[in-house]
C-alpha cells in the first residue's frame, strides 16, 4: 500500500514548522478581543500576538501579563493559535512576563517571540529559563520561541541564533534596524521600494533568510506601514515572498492580514500543479515519475508536499482526492 508523504520524504530530518503565513500584534484587551473575533470569522488563517512590550502600559506589567493569559484560556481562543510577545533581555520584566504566563497558558500559547535580540547567548539563557519555568509548571510540551532581529548584534550572530533549541521563526524588525544605524539609512528605507533596495536592508534581509531555511526556521518579513491600501499591502507582501524567500509576514491593522495571506498563499496553478504531480508519485510509491515531460523524484516531492501543506493551512480548498489520500484524520500526521 502506497505511505503517505510524511512517512517517506522527511525521514530522519527535522520537519520544517507548515505555519500561518501572517501574524498580527494587538495589545490592548480591546484589541486582542477583536483579534480572536477575526481569527474565528476567517477560520484560523492566521496568527495573533498578543504583546508583552510595547502593549504594556509602564507600571502595569504585571497586570498586562495577567491580562494576557486570561485572553489565551478564554473561550474565544478557538484555534490556540495565538502567541505572546514578551519583554527584552534587558528590561526587568522579562522573568516576570515568564513566570506568569507559562504557568498560566503554557498548553495553550502557541508561541513566545522575544524582541530585541542581541546575543546568542542571551537569547539561548531565555529560552532555556522558558524551558525551566514550563518543567517546573508541568507543561508537557516544548514553547517555540520566535526572535525578533532588529539589532546589530542579532544579525552579526545570526547563524549562531538560527541553531538554538525551540526557535521556530525568525523575524525581521526593521523600524529598530533602520534606527540602529543613526542616520545612515534614510527613513524612506522605512517603507517601499528602499525598504527592498537599500543595499544595507537587502543583505539583512537576505542573510536573515538564509539562516533561518538552512536551520529549518520559518523567516518572517517586518510590517508595512502602509495600513489601508490593499494593493500596496499585498505588494510588500509579495516581493517578501519572492524576492527574499520570507513565508510570513507581522500585521499590525486588521486590513494588512487578508492582502498578506493572499501574496504568501500558492497560485492555483501551483496547487494544482502539485497536486497532480503528488497523485502520480503516491501511484508510484514515491519513484521516479514523469509529468508533462518533466522528470520528478523525491527532490521535487518534498517541494509541493510542503506547498500543499501551506494551502491547507490558509484553508485553500484542495482536490478532493488530495484530500481523502493525504489530509483525512485516517492518514498518519
Amino acid at each position: 500500500m502506497p505511505r503517505h508523504p510524511n512517512q517517506v520524504l522527511f525521514e530522519g530530518e527535522k520537519p520544517f514548522p507548515i505555519i500561518p503565513t501572517c501574524e498580527h500584534f494587538a495589545g490592548t484587551e480591546e484589541r486582542i478581543t477583536k483579534a480572536l473575533e477575526l481569527q474565528n470569522r476567517m477560520g484560523g488563517v492566521f496568527d495573533i500576538t498578543m504583546d508583552c512590550e510595547d502593549g504594556a502600559p509602564t507600571g502595569a506589567e504585571q497586570a498586562h501579563a495577567e491580562m494576557v493569559v486570561r485572553m489565551q484560556n478564554s473561550a474565544g481562543n478557538q484555534h490556540n493559535m495565538s502567541g505572546v510577545r514578551i519583554h527584552d533581555y534587558t528590561n526587568e520584566h522579562w522573568k516576570q512576563d515568564i513566570d506568569i504566563i507559562v504557568p498560566g497558558a503554557g498548553e495553550r500559547v502557541a508561541y513566545i517571540t522575544i524582541p530585541k535580540t542581541v546575543k546568542a547567548t542571551q537569547l539561548a539563557e531565555m529560552i532555556e529559563y522558558v524551558r525551566n519555568t514550563g518543567a517546573k509548571a508541568g507543561i508537557k510540551r516544548e514553547i517555540p520561541i520566535h526572535a525578533l532581529m532588529e539589532t546589530h548584534g542579532a544579525l552579526r550572530e545570526i547563524w549562531q541564533i538560527a541553531e538554538l533549541p525551540n526557535v521556530q521563526v525568525l523575524d525581521f524588525g526593521l523600524m529598530d534596524f533602520v534606527s540602529a544605524h543613526h542616520g545612515a539609512i534614510p527613513s524612506s528605507a522605512m517603507r517601499s521600494p528602499f525598504q527592498f533596495d537599500h543595499a544595507l536592508l537587502h543583505r539583512a534581509k537576505a542573510e536573515m533568510v538564509a539562516a533561518a531555511l538552512a536551520n529549518g526556521i520559518v523567516p518572517a518579513h517586518n510590517v508595512t506601514l502602509e495600513l489601508k491600501d490593499v494593493d500596496f499591502i499585498y505588494n510588500d507582501a509579495k516581493r517578501a515572498h519572492d524576492e527574499f524567500g520570507f513565508l510570513r509576514q507581522w500585521s499590525i491593522y486588521p486590513a494588512q492580514i487578508e492582502p498578506i495571506t493572499r501574496a504568501m498563499a500558492p497560485t492555483h496553478h501551483e496547487i494544482e500543479e502539485a497536486e497532480a504531480i503528488l497523485l502520480k508519485a503516491f501511484d508510484a510509491d514515491w519513484g521516479p515519475i514523469q509529468h508533462e515531460g518533466n522528470l520528478h523524484d523525491r527532490a521535487t516531492y518534498r517541494y509541493y508536499w510542503e506547498l500543499l501543506q501551506r494551502a491547507r493551512i490558509q484553508n485553500v480548498d484542495l482536490g478532493a482526492e488530495v484530500t481523502n489520500k493525504f489530509f483525512s484524520e485516517a492518514v498518519p500526521a
